[in-house]
């Protein structure tokens, strides 16, 4: 009896031909439409641990009333370690983002977290003014800083290709849910049961997230045989890049050389001046000159951090879409405008007026950060993020001169108005900085001088 032939079922038997290499890439397409692209679960992994890091950026605020009732330092001396810490934050961030690129994210940032806890755990042992500037100003603004915007910059430019400035907005929105989630437990603690309990709070927040970003963080997609997302083939994962230091200097000598360099690093500056340095610093304290209660005004900074999700996610879409130089003059001048109004709007009780400036204040807050990481990666490509990491240090520095200025304004002029005023014609100022920038000729070299 004749025997039916096997070919039907040998082509499933034999090696595959040199005509079947075109399986691989189908089967390696149709995954991602099955479960979600690997980048998005390290995106939230990232975000949770600027939630979780969140804590040391929601005390300084409410510390200065406390520190000065039982220590009687003055709030320019308080204003001083707040200010380093502020200063630090931003000057280790470009040299943070290097040494990401030298031992992996995943090193960096858990030994960030670990300095912060220290830092933010010994200042309940403190009785000296040096012990302040010490532990919360280095070892916490060292930590922090490594906790940066450049980390947020380095994973979207490792594990994004398209989305990049939504990713951006997303991250970068995490510092105000960590504020929302933080800025009301604080002040409960503070005003309930001391400050130094708010202090431990803070420390153990900070090492919970260590577990987190070293079980589930990961430093490149190559680390798991992936391709960024959106992009179009496999990148192999860059050696380990030494000389961090020489390399975030040298970053620095050729972005100095171009204009938009010195404009972007200068309306940052005013960025962090008129919010981590004034608001953030000194909202709390000025409501309550007014005879607000320390739990309604960090309230309302919490309030705050709840619209400035929404903005920064927003600004990430619209930098994605729009330019990007027109969104940072209108980021500027709105927020200028806002601080106007300020004075006349501080009571001793929440009002419409208020909320209406903490909504839109909130919306505005860090919405100046997608963009201004946009325009560091049009103009410096590879060093894009460390090169953002150093107009992230100007942003502090611009953040630590008025958390200190406004500490020695209220003590000179028992108010804080006359710096609401000057922030605000600061921020007019940045606006216009902003429309001078110009785009980046075409064809023209990554990190070459621009056109200004």
């Amino acid at each position: 009896m004749p025997q039916t032939p096997p070919t039907p079922q040998t082509p499933e038997l034999r090696p595959p031909a040199a005509d079947d290499r075109t399986a691989a890439p189908v089967a390696a397409e149709a995954e991602p439409r099955r479960r979600p692209h690997r980048a998005w679960s390290v995106a939230a992994v990232t975000f949770l641990t600027i939630i979780g890091a969140a804590g040391f950026a929601s005390l300084p605020g409410l510390l200065i009333d406390p520190l000065h009732a039982e220590f009687h330092w003055s709030r320019g001396t308080i204003g001083f370690a707040v200010s380093v810490n502020l200063a630090l934050y931003g000057l280790t961030a470009p040299f943070a983002a290097a040494l990401m690129d030298r031992f992996g994210i995943r090193w960096v940032v858990a030994v960030a977290l670990t300095v912060i806890a220290v830092g933010a755990g010994l200042t309940v042992f403190m009785t000296a003014a040096w012990q302040l500037v010490l532990l919360w100003g280095v070892l916490v603004g060292l930590g922090s800083g490594s906790m940066a915007l450049a980390f947020a910059a380095t994973v979207t430019n490792r594990w994004f290709t398209a989305r990049r400035g939504l990713v951006t907005g997303i991250l970068t929105a995490a510092g105000a849910s960590g504020q929302l989630v933080f800025l009301p437990v604080l002040s409960w603690i503070v005003d309930r049961h001391d400050w130094r309990p708010a202090a431990v709070t803070v420390a153990l927040a900070a090492l919970a997230v260590v577990p987190l970003v070293w079980l589930l963080l990961r430093d490149h997609p190559a680390d798991v045989g992936l391709a960024p997302y959106g992009a179009d083939a496999f990148v192999p994962k860059p050696p380990p890049q030494r000389g961090a230091a020489r390399r975030a200097v040298r970053a620095l000598v050729s972005a100095a050389r171009t204009g938009p360099f010195w404009l972007l690093a200068g309306t940052f500056a005013i960025c962090g001046a008129t919010t981590n340095g004034l608001v953030k610093t000194h909202f709390v304290p000025a409501a309550h000159d007014h005879g607000m209660p320390m739990t309604a005004a960090a309230s309302l900074l919490a309030v705050i951090g709840v619209f400035d999700i929404a903005g920064t996610i927003a600004s990430g879409w619209f930098t994605d879409r729009f330019n990007t130089r027109r969104l940072l003059a209108v980021y500027y001048g709105l927020r200028g405008l806002s601080l106007m109004f300020l004075p006349l709007l501080l009571a001793d009780t929440v009002h419409p007026p208020m909320v209406f400036f903490i909504v839109f204040y909130g919306l505005d807050w860090v919405a100046t950060v997608p963009p201004t990481i946009a325009l560091c990666r049009e103009h410096y490509g590879e060093d894009g993020a460390i090169v953002f990491g150093w107009v992230l240090a100007a942003h502090q520095v611009g953040a630590a001169l008025i958390a200190f200025l406004g500490g020695l304004a209220r003590d000179a002029f028992g108010t804080y108005n006359p710096v609401w005023y000057a922030s605000g014609a600061l921020c007019a100022l940045a606006a216009l900085m902003a429309l001078v920038i110009r785009e980046r000729r075409t064809g023209a070299a990554q990190g070459q001088p621009a056109a200004v």
